[in-house]
């Protein structure tokens, strides 16, 4: 969170150097300090490892930061953000998204459009299964989803969110099963367990804002 506050604060391609002690595992720690960058909405542009030491040199990107930490409830997944969210600095922040409103009914979250409040009263985290903000979906590749998708099963099995909700249906089809249905996913996500619901966008006209909130109240009931 320390790091989302960071990005919000900072103007897009400003530097953030990083430094800490490199522990008694170093591959690890280098590792890890990837994901929590790259999960913040910096991209890595080098990562040195002096003595005790590791320093991590990244550029502030176009997008959205996690906002995730221990003891979540439940973590929802985006596809990728919009331009016009990481503008805003919130996820579905367009107002014909219905993410918001939905959260809402189920009783998910109650401010609207605030990621933090989620996070700390309401143990609901938030991140995206491609970093990389666009107009929408279409332009994301292959690589992107696998990359995406490999980096949130870690922060998953890091930090075990009672469940994990994919919010839209392609990006567990691109990278899971692409004969899936919303509902919940029997093999679980990165040890948890997952759950898979139709995309909350306005364009998206088949979901009404009911059934999105049953999808996830259904998804926060799997927390354990």
């Amino acid at each position: 969170m320390a790091l989302a506050h960071l990005h919000w604060d900072m103007p897009v391609g400003s530097t953030l150097t990083l430094g800490l002690d490199r522990g008694d595992h170093e591959e690890g720690r280098v590792d890890r300090l990837r994901d929590v960058v790259v999960g913040a909405g910096f991209a890595v542009q080098d990562v040195t490892v002096e003595d005790r030491s590791i320093r991590a040199r990244a550029s502030r990107q176009r997008t959205l930061p996690d906002t995730v930490g221990p003891g979540m409830r439940l973590l929802v997944c985006g596809l990728n953000p919009s331009l016009y969210a990481a503008d805003a600095g919130v996820g579905y922040a367009r107002p014909g998204n219905r993410f918001w409103p939905a959260a809402r009914a189920a009783g998910v979250v109650e401010r609207d459009r605030d990621p933090v409040d989620a996070l700390l009263h309401h143990g609901m985290g938030m991140t995206d299964l491609v970093k990389r903000a666009a107009t929408g979906a279409s332009g994301l590749t292959a690589a992107e989803y696998r990359a995406g998708a490999a980096r949130v099963e870690r922060l998953v099995r890091w930090l075990r969110p009672g469940a994990v909700c994919f919010v839209g249906l392609a990006g567990w089809r691109a990278t899971v099963d692409p004969r899936a249905a919303a509902g919940e996913q029997a093999a679980g996500f990165g040890g948890v367990p997952a759950y898979v619901m139709p995309s909350t966008s306005g364009a998206n006209a088949h979901a009404r804002l009911d059934d999105l909130a049953d999808h996830l109240r259904a998804a926060a009931a799997l927390s354990r």
